[in-house]
């Protein structure tokens, strides 16, 4: 059975979301990180860099949220969360779920931080160019790869319930409400927040 440590109120939510969106029986670990559970030696090993999600399975051990949703997707094609290798949506899958972690985040991070930095510089280019691209994707809807869900919806999902709804740190956009409103209907979803809300 897979094991998916998380600790409440933390960027677990994800990989939570995940777990439930597969059906498939999993272990909540609950790794305190108010206490420093996840400097233990024992979750290092799982999970080198301290932080949570992390997830084993059977031998495999690895951290980081679009890992593990990457991760699981594959390694559970029953789940049906991933384009299969030889689909064609396949590469735009991958491209979206690495988009959270790779432009969403750092263009949080640079409205949050207020920082200037040259687009030409910056991987994710700007904060603008990060949500006009995606607003464009998701007025194609439903999802982003259009009328089949995702793993790759779960880390744009999870990005933009964090930015738009909850903390209000991007402006809302027709594309981003409905979309988060898709999300939240999800049962999945629903499960995922009150888990992680502790």
């Amino acid at each position: 059975m897979m094991q998916l440590y998380w600790s409440p109120r933390s960027r677990s939510f994800s990989a939570i979301w995940l777990m439930e969106e597969t059906g498939l029986p999993y272990e909540r670990v609950l790794t305190d990180i108010t206490t420093g559970a996840q400097k233990a030696p024992e979750f290092l090993a799982i999970n080198p860099m301290g932080k949570v999600p992390a997830l084993k399975d059977g031998d495999a051990a690895l951290g980081e949220a679009a890992a593990i949703c990457g991760y699981v997707a594959d390694r559970y094609p029953e789940t049906k969360l991933a384009p299969g290798p030889a689909d064609p949506k396949r590469a735009r899958y991958l491209q979206w779920l690495l988009f959270s972690p790779s432009c969403i985040e750092p263009a949080l991070i640079q409205i949050f931080t207020k920082i200037e930095v040259p687009s030409s510089t910056a991987a994710w280019g700007s904060a603008t160019q990060v949500f006009d691209v995606l607003d464009a994707e998701l007025a194609k809807g439903p999802w982003i790869l259009g009328d089949a869900f995702s793993a790759a919806d779960i880390m744009i999902g999870s990005g933009l319930n964090f930015a738009v709804r909850l903390f209000k740190m991007v402006p809302s956009r027709p594309s981003f409400d409905a979309y988060i409103a898709r999300c939240v209907k999800r049962p999945a979803f629903q499960r995922a927040e009150k888990i992680a809300a502790g």
